[in-house]
């Protein structure tokens, strides 16, 4: 669910080209060490499509957003992109990326059902497709079993009422110094995935203003709040726990929501001794809805870029790299989810119960609002619940002024909304 954009950029040239780097299509793809795992994946690509030459080079994580924003503006965009799916609205709002139902509805490997529905829908806007899910994740519980088995509780709960008495019991037996989950207060996923588990829009009328005070926000809130008002999760920002993974060997939090990156991070460095004593599960559901809770729609997928003049050649990077054969090779060298549910049929993958506790949770989720603004709302989410959280203000006065900090942040789009709407009636 990151919202972070390419790490790579990829150049592709066909054999009719003019030559030089100035006519080659590129495209940004990878993060971390994903542009080195994307090299391998090149010389089957080339092999392919003989005369289509690909070359990649990286670029920082954290300087992937403003590139693509500086090379719009610019004229100097890549083909064809990797880009969080938050950032597709954005982009979109632009037009610097292309509508793809044609090239999919034409495509002979890029099949609309076998991805997550709501891996899916985070790519369509206004009834049209703009990407294509590359790799996903989603947020679930990662726990110590051995310590819920040492509290009286056999197996992840399903509800929220199970999983909050899971919580007291893990913190009774543990004593002082010993918490049930560990929920950052810093981070907005975790309480907007509260939200959207039981029902919460997030955001009202089209996308013109917040609804943070309506109910189905403040019951996730209320539960959210609840645990560091009663002691069951630690009033902690990420800068204030020293390592995680030595505090969760150390029994001082029992549960902890995150993503498909931490498999392989509690893979190596939990100790040999707890390696059969940590799980994953889905999330539990509010009370009286069905399990498994909803969970965020997060993950990567693959965009054609307007002022692209090699969009054919684009499209069939796209199409590679979408193809189940390599997605289930992109998950073996770097260890991201495939985006096909296809892919999900390799051994490795459907007989690891911790991984696939993700498959079940990836068919319950759900996008964020999706407006350019979310990435400044969802800051303001932790923002206004954080003092909460550690017990400086009031719910309500903190909600009433989330609200109101949306109110704001979307001002613009109202207005731009509000013209389109009068133009279109005259």
């Amino acid at each position: 669910m990151r919202a972070l954009a390419a790490g790579l950029l990829l150049a592709a040239a066909t054999a009719c080209t003019r030559g030089g780097d100035r006519d080659r299509p590129r495209a940004a793809l990878g993060l971390r060490a994903r542009g080195e795992v994307v090299r391998e994946l090149v010389p089957e690509l080339e092999r392919r499509h003989p005369g289509l030459k690909v070359e990649v080079q990286q670029i920082p994580w954290t300087a992937a957003h403003e590139k693509l924003l500086t090379g719009f503006v610019g004229r100097e965009m890549p083909d064809v992109a990797q880009m969080g799916n938050t950032w597709i609205p954005e982009m979109a709002a632009l037009d610097a990326i292309e509508p793809l139902d044609a090239r999919v509805a034409a495509s002979a490997s890029v099949r609309p059902d076998d991805y997550y529905p709501g891996i899916w829908e985070t790519n369509v806007l206004d009834g049209a497709l703009y990407g294509i899910p590359w790799y996903v994740d989603t947020r679930l519980v990662f726990y110590r079993s051995d310590l819920l088995a040492a509290a009286g509780v056999l197996g992840m709960p399903r509800s929220w009422s199970g999983w909050r008495e899971a919580m007291v019991a893990v913190k009774r037996t543990g004593g002082p110094g010993r918490f049930g989950l560990l929920l950052p207060t810093n981070e907005w996923a975790q309480p907007v995935t509260l939200a959207v588990a039981a029902g919460a829009e997030l955001l009202s009328d089209g996308g013109r203003h917040g609804a943070f005070a309506a109910p189905e926000f403040r019951r996730a809130a209320e539960f959210f709040i609840g645990l560091y008002r009663d002691g069951l999760a630690p009033p902690l920002a990420n800068s204030q726990v020293a390592n995680l993974y030595q505090q969760m060997a150390a029994g001082e939090f029992a549960m902890y929501v995150t993503g498909p990156w931490n498999l392989g991070e509690f893979r190596r460095r939990l100790p040999a001794s707890l390696q059969g004593s940590w799980a994953t599960a889905p999330l539990p559901a509010p009370d009286g809805m069905p399990w498994p809770g909803v969970s965020l729609a997060g993950g990567s997928s693959l965009v054609v870029f307007r002022s692209s003049p090699r969009k054919d050649a684009a499209w069939k990077v796209v199409e590679f790299l979408s193809e189940p054969a390599t997605q289930k090779r992109f998950w073996a060298l770097c260890g991201d989810l495939p985006a096909r549910r296809s892919a999900w049929d390799e051994p490795a993958l459907a007989g690891d119960g911790r991984t696939a506790s993700f498959r079940l949770q990836l068919e319950h989720v759900r996008a964020t609002p999706k407006v350019p603004e979310w990435e400044q709302i969802a800051a303001k989410v932790w923002e206004r619940l954080e003092p909460v959280a550690r017990g400086a203000k009031g719910l309500d006065e903190s909600l009433a002024r989330l609200d109101a900090d949306v109110e704001t942040i979307l001002e613009k789009r109202r207005w731009l909304l509000d013209r389109k709407a009068a133009g279109a009636r005259k």
